[in-house]
């Protein structure tokens, strides 16, 4: 498993090599194990890229405006109802020439699993308004909505989009129900860029601003841009995406996202292109704090061989979502495309994670010790998610700034955490909750062997 340099906030960089910072305030949120962000060392650990296990096509491209060149899925959870945009196309699986025009359409489901296509009545084809379309014309090639959280935002515009063109630019749209769509701008927000990709906005909670993520031709490659927004119209602070030093490879989709449960943290799947490779493409995950410097990983996260017909140009992106699906609470679900210019309609095929289970900090037969920086939190309780094998185990250990065991916290005193778990307490034998800790500088520690560490949380 290959490992780039990831880029630290400044505060974490010198609370983690020693400087003279303060503690990083956690209060009660989510961190996951992705990153080094939090870690000050760790030992007999080692961190794996986890792939999400395949699971059924939840939707196939054969209505007669779709083919097998339909792409740039987007879906999301709106209450009770889980929505899907995609672009419907064909082209010939032999010439590769596009058979009609694009159009932009619509899926919904209560599931995730089993979609309907409902008659819109919005446009028509071949003669009949009987269809799924819901956009023709200018923004057709990768349209990507959102439902808009901003408190500010009006029922008018509660769902937003962007699209765009290969040189022109990206267009916001706005709509009052996810199906009746105008654009809120005559001409391009965003014109620095190569825009034939799936170009992405959306809200961050945590900043309050919009975020875009779009296509961009430099250093010879295929790249990431950046930028932020407080009206979603004039965006500013225009940034390439960094990965430390990572290889510069070419970038096509990106993915990128709050992770809803921890939404100060970013996460994406970008495409990698592989010219050289038979012009292959596969999705890899990365994590990030700031959204413009990410660690990205190297392996695939769904790879060429996952059922099935992933190879080939175009034919294994992921989709632009992350769902959690009713009665599967430990569980989050990805969405990858398969079949693209082949001759069979493409496909839509869905894959699960384990909640926080993108990345693994891994201990084998050799006991594995986690350290964190000093932290401060609130909450009485610690959890972790973690899975033990057999024989495996997990103990935790919260130390004071001057590194010693504080008293009733030690190692020797953690009941041991053995199995699967999403969400376990970790208790001492003294029977201390952490509650008096509550604004004290900690260290935690966390003793691993055959078992995986993903994320924790002070509540």
């Amino acid at each position: 498993m290959r490992l780039y340099a990831f880029l630290l906030p400044a505060s974490l960089l010198l609370a983690s090599t020693g400087g003279a910072a303060e503690p990083v305030v956690l209060g009660d949120r989510f961190e996951l194990f992705a990153d080094d962000a939090l870690v000050a060392s760790h030992q007999g650990l080692e961190r794996v890229v986890q792939q999400p296990v395949p699971g059924e096509v939840v939707l196939t491209m054969d209505a007669p405006w779709e083919g097998n060149t339909s792409a740039y899925y987007t879906l999301f959870q709106d209450g009770d109802l889980y929505r899907m945009y995609y672009r419907a196309s064909a082209a010939d699986p032999k010439t590769k020439k596009s058979l009609r025009g694009e159009v932009t359409c619509y899926a919904e489901s209560r599931d995730g699993l089993h979609w309907v296509r409902p008659e819109l009545g919005v446009h028509e084809f071949q003669g009949s308004k009987a269809n799924n379309i819901l956009l023709t014309g200018e923004g057709t090639h990768n349209f990507t909505p959102f439902r808009d959280e901003n408190p500010a935002a009006t029922p008018e515009v509660r769902y937003k989009a962007m699209s765009g063109s290969f040189k022109k630019g990206l267009l916001p749209w706005g709509s009052p129900d996810g199906i009746h769509w105008r654009k809120l701008s005559a001409t391009p927000v965003i014109t620095d860029g190569a825009f034939d990709s799936q170009n992405l906005a959306f809200w961050d909670p945590v900043r309050g601003e919009y975020r875009a993520y779009w296509r961009y031709f430099g250093n010879k490659v295929r790249a990431i841009r950046t930028a932020v927004s407080k009206d979603f119209l004039t965006w500013e602070r225009q940034a390439d995406l960094a990965y430390g030093d990572a290889p510069v490879q070419h970038l096509y989709t990106n993915a990128i996202r709050p992770y809803f449960r921890a939404p100060h943290l970013f996460i994406g799947f970008p495409t990698r292109f592989l010219p050289n490779e038979g012009e292959r493409v596969e999705p890899v995950f990365m994590v990030g704090r700031d959204g413009v410097n990410f660690l990205r990983y190297d392996e695939a996260v769904v790879p060429e061989d996952a059922p099935a017909d992933r190879k080939g140009n175009r034919s294994n992106y992921m989709t632009n979502a992350l769902l959690s699906l009713p009665g599967e609470p430990g569980k989050l679900s990805v969405y990858a495309t398969e079949a693209y210019y082949g001759p069979v309609p493409g496909r839509v095929r869905r894959f699960t994670y384990r909640v926080d289970g993108f990345v693994a900090l891994q201990a084998g037969s050799t006991i594995g010790i986690l350290e964190t920086v000093p932290v401060t939190f609130k909450g009485s309780h610690l959890t972790l998610n973690y899975k033990a094998r057999e024989n495996g185990s997990v103990r935790v250990e919260l130390s004071g700034a001057d590194g010693r065991p504080l008293p009733g916290f030690s190692f020797a005193e953690s009941q041991p955490l053995t199995g699967d778990e999403v969400k376990a307490t970790v208790r001492w034998q003294s029977g201390h909750d952490v509650a008096g800790l509550t604004g004290q500088p900690i260290v935690v520690r966390i003793e691993a062997k055959h078992a995986e560490l993903y994320s924790m949380r002070f509540h």
